[in-house]
């Protein structure tokens, strides 16, 4: 494949101010690794892009989320800078590239559209290097950028060595960068680490670049979220906040209508139809797509999970499962993976379904367990009703088929099937198959003995 555009992202850092034992780029913000946001935007507004993620401290963690996306890895056994990072990398770069990206993997909000100007400004400009600047009104602990009247850039001074004039500067180099692959090739060898901290810089290369005549120029940021790094608890809580936001007002001008933005929980990846009303302490979390017209929560929980239109489900949990239209759903029902709701179907108060298909217009109004089931149409279950379906051993299925009528009360043992049309009689405990249209009973004859209360209510009284 003829490679253009090679993105290298630093994910070797220790990260010692995130407090945890899994790699920092790993962590999740609105339930999305955030090194992921950053492999997504290149795979879907990138075509013949080649990615190398730089890893090293808790490389592993990196891998496993990593697994099955096509990067390429490189190793950084030390972390001796970014410049030693990028130079660790550069064997994995193939040969037909022409733009160097350096990104990391702990600022995760970076758009596509800023990194193809990035290109086109370097490339329009025939520069060896265009860097991404951001104006920030309180810059301190940034390095500023010093430029000439062209927008050059002439050299990056961090804070500790900035004059009172520089300090006053509020165009920052937040550490975005694309380089023609020659060119950054050329720079790398020269780099060195004569400093206190004896590591190589890739901000270095902007002197080098300088002093041998070639132009730096640079884009500054529309948006400086998408320059925000993350590198402990706080800021992770701040960047999920921000993003939970913005992904609640885009829902919001694609017509959906969240009551409490601040109180509602959407993934990044989640889809929602237009006239779907979503109200307080919902979370739609995982690759979940949900109709329109429908009206869920408060207080509900769905994940990895597809809902038709005119839905309602409210303090419910829905995992991994599909919902055909006009479904209700809550309160309290649970659905477990795999479970499948076909057009009209009702689900009460604590109802669980696990593994199951459920027909048209079926209803479990109440209290009931379904697991490991096949039912069909217009199928009522009674209160109570409980799918056995673990003998000790192995899980085992059970069919219903279409407009059978299950009492309240009933335990239905698997393996075990239930005719069309049949009945199964309130408290009964059906172990063997029920021909259709018959009533099927299975409980103790019932014995009334007169006088018994009296009697005994005597006998305690004569002791």
């Amino acid at each position: 494949m003829n490679v253009r555009s090679t993105f290298i992202i630093l994910a070797a850092g220790e990260g010692k101010r995130m407090k945890s034992k899994y790699s920092k780029v790993v962590q999740k913000v609105m339930g999305k690794p955030m090194i992921l946001y950053i492999i997504d935007e290149i795979e879907k507004n990138f075509e013949n892009a080649a990615v190398v993620v730089v890893v090293g401290n808790k490389k592993e963690d990196v891998y496993k989320v990593l697994e099955g996306r096509n990067v390429k890895f490189a190793y950084q056994e030390k972390q001796l800078g970014t410049a030693h990072a990028v130079m660790c990398a550069l064997d994995q770069v193939p040969d037909s590239t022409e733009d160097v990206f350096v990104l990391y993997g702990d600022a995760p909000f970076i758009k596509a559209d800023t990194l193809k100007r990035l290109s086109q400004k370097r490339i329009k400009e025939n520069a060896a290097l265009c860097l991404l600047t951001a104006i920030f009104d309180n810059p301190y602990g940034y390095g500023r950028i010093i430029a000439d009247e062209n927008g050059n850039v002439l050299k990056i001074v961090e804070e500790r060595d900035a004059t009172y004039q520089e300090k006053k500067i509020k165009e920052i180099n937040p550490g975005f960068y694309c380089f023609e692959k020659q060119e950054l090739v050329n720079v790398l060898g020269r780099i060195n680490n004569n400093n206190s901290q004896n590591e190589y810089y890739l901000t270095d290369a902007i002197e080098i670049l300088n002093r041998d005549g070639k132009k730096i120029v640079k884009v500054t940021a529309e948006d400086n979220f998408e320059v925000m790094g993350i590198n402990s608890r706080y800021e992770l809580f701040v960047a999920e906040q921000e993003l939970k936001l913005r992904i609640n007002k885009d829902h919001l001008s694609n017509g959906v209508q969240i009551i409490d933005i601040y109180n509602t929980y959407i993934h990044p990846d989640v889809q929602i139809g237009r006239d779907t009303v979503i109200y307080p302490g919902t979370f739609i979390l995982g690759k979940t797509s949900i109709g329109e017209d429908c009206v869920i929560g408060p207080q509900t929980y769905i994940v990895d999970s597809k809902v038709g239109n005119s839905c309602h489900i409210q303090f419910s949990v829905i995992e991994s499962s599909k919902i055909k239209d006009n479904v209700k759903i809550g309160p309290y029902a649970h659905l477990r993976p795999n479970s499948h709701l076909e057009e009209g179907v009702k689900i009460g108060n604590f109802v669980e379904i696990k593994n199951s298909k459920l027909g048209k217009n079926t209803k479990s109004a109440h209290l009931t367990y379904i697991g490991d089931a096949d039912i069909g149409e217009n199928v009522n279950l009674g209160c109570g009703t409980i799918f056995v379906n673990y003998d000790g051993y192995k899980k085992h299925r059970t069919v219903v088929e279409n407009n059978a009528f299950i009492g309240c009360n009933s335990n239905l043992v698997a393996p075990v099937k239930i005719g069309e049309n049949a009945y199964i009689a309130a408290g009964s405990t059906i172990t063997e198959d029920v021909p259709a249209n018959a009533l099927a009973i299975a409980r103790q004859r019932q014995t009334n003995k007169e006088g018994w209360v009296l009697k005994r209510k005597q006998m305690y009284e004569n002791r």
